[in-house]
């Protein structure tokens, strides 16, 4: 059999690892590893290898930037932020038809700027919004397929724990790759809000009103969230005008959100070791993710199926266009299936040679942040499709009450804005890159 057959015949090998549930870092490591044992020829020379690639993959400076940012999602939960938030948002928004609904869908979009996480950002505003949903008279599934679909933006929105690894794979600028997520995730919110408004018409019973505060609470409300404003601003600003690096900022970042805890006086010495060791645990995880997919992506190189599926697009004349929705279909069926994290580990190796072979009409480095924007958001709309829409479950688990048809039935509005705005950002690209230098 020759190298080329066996990457071909590693891809059902770990399609059927991962539906016998085995983890997707082990499926990838186990893959690799047997994938270079046999095209080595030997436990020599592959030994070396595991030794070689363990070290490689784990000396990147680079990686230093996830635990950083998870610990800062960690104690920005611990500072009541994400009730800030809300109370911020609710008070100019909860009046208004849906306008709770709304509160919740912008709180996620501010908690996703210091959190970077969709699962934390969807558990953590849930924690706060879902009462408030209840109190107001919004229908259970209604209010889960709301936060769900909310909890994507704490991927999207800058600081993001994909986008960094996606930099990492494909050797591209984490502070450029942070600007251009920018628009796509405020527009995402808008999107959603708007989802909600035709919503709530379409169905005037699954939302209820409330009285509007006065304009001396709002303003009050508003002053509270300053720590967000800041603490984005340092981090984000300061790693695109250079201030510091990427890991510099993010450890900037945590240290800002550990201290706005602490005089929250909602940090003591039990809460910041369950913080470290929470971080400590969400960084293994990642880590092995990591690990496993260097070792299989290792082997594809080996055996060049990257490069022969590169050549062989381009010889079929295909438009890039096509070339393009047909990658982007694929990320929405599997990522359905797969975490965001493991989708971009698992195939930019593969996919990103094929799209940089291709002629858009951009330089190389605007085409590699275009993709990856459009990438990361088509992963994360399959964290909200039916029917293993992770970021559903840990909703719903939070509100039992609920049926999951329910959720399934309310989400799909969102999945429909989701695909409205992939569809802009593909056909304008220039939207994605409004923010680059030129």
């Amino acid at each position: 059999m020759s190298m080329l057959e066996m990457g071909y015949l590693s891809f059902p090998v770990l399609l059927v690892l991962i539906f016998l549930r085995a983890p997707i870092g082990l499926a990838m490591m186990l893959c690799g590893i047997g994938g270079l044992y046999l095209a080595m020829g030997g436990p020599t020379v592959f030994l070396a290898k595991l030794k070689t690639e363990t070290y490689t993959t784990f000396s990147s400076y680079s990686l230093s930037i996830i635990p950083m940012f998870l610990l800062m999602g960690q104690f920005a939960t611990l500072s009541g932020m994400s009730s800030a938030l809300f109370k911020a948002a609710e008070s100019w928004l909860g009046h208004r038809r849906g306008g709770v609904a709304m509160a919740a869908v912008g709180a996620c979009a501010g908690f996703g700027a210091i959190c970077g996480s969709s699962l934390a950002t969807a558990a953590t505003m849930s924690r706060v919004a879902l009462p408030e949903l209840r109190r107001y008279g919004y229908s259970g599934g209604f209010s889960t397929a709301t936060l769900a679909a909310g909890g994507t933006l704490g991927i999207l929105i800058p600081p993001s724990v994909i986008l960094v690894i996606y930099a990492i794979l494909t050797e591209q600028n984490i502070a450029k790759l942070f600007l251009a997520a920018f628009i796509p995730g405020v527009l995402a919110a808008i999107g959603y809000m708007i989802t909600i408004s035709i919503y709530v018409r379409l169905y005037p019973d699954a939302a209820g009103t409330r009285e509007p505060q006065p304009y001396a609470e709002r303003i009050r409300a508003l002053l509270d969230v300053w720590p967000v404003l800041i603490v984005f601003l340092v981090v984000v600003g300061g790693i695109y005008l250079g201030w510091f690096t990427p890991t510099e900022g993010a450890a900037v970042g945590a240290a800002g959100t550990g201290m706005i805890a602490l005089l929250s006086g909602n940090l003591n010495w039990k809460v910041f070791a369950d913080s470290i060791l929470s971080t400590a645990m969400s960084t293994a995880m990642i880590f092995f993710i990591v690990l496993g997919a260097g070792f299989y992506n290792s082997f594809l190189a080996l055996s060049q199926v990257p490069q022969e599926l590169s050549s062989f697009v381009v010889s079929q004349g295909f438009s890039p266009w096509i070339v393009l929705m047909l990658i982007l279909v694929f990320y929405l069926i599997f990522g359905c299936l797969m975490d965001s994290l493991s989708m971009i580990l698992l195939t930019i190796p593969i996919f990103f040679p094929v799209i940089s072979a291709l002629d858009f009409g951009m330089t190389p480095e605007h085409l590699a942040i275009w993709f990856g924007i459009l990438v990361l958001i088509v992963v994360e709309v399959g964290l909200i499709t039916p029917p293993v829409g992770m970021n559903l479950f840990i909703i719903n688990a939070m509100d039992r009450e609920t049926p999951m048809t329910s959720t399934y039935k309310s989400v799909l509005f969102f999945v429909g804005s989701d695909i409205v705005r992939v569809a802009i950002l593909v056909m304008f690209p220039a939207i994605t890159l409004f923010l680059l230098p030129a």
